[in-house]
């Protein structure tokens, strides 16, 4: 399972570097309150994209 998020994340290099970023800037940062909203829901879309495509819970 791990060896599948780091290749899904070795896959997507863009997406995974604006992750990586804007998770760093909403954990060591404090910007503005309307910033940091459309920060956070970048950052779920990506979540949610990330979970869609490597779909680690099949059922």
């Amino acid at each position: 399972m791990f060896k599948k998020i780091i290749n899904g994340f070795i896959d997507h290099p863009f997406l995974t570097s604006l992750f990586v970023a804007d998770f760093g800037i909403l954990l060591f940062h404090r910007p503005p309150f309307l910033f940091s909203i459309v920060m956070l829901g970048g950052l779920m879309a990506m979540c949610m994209y990330f979970g869609q495509k490597l779909a680690l819970f099949k059922v």
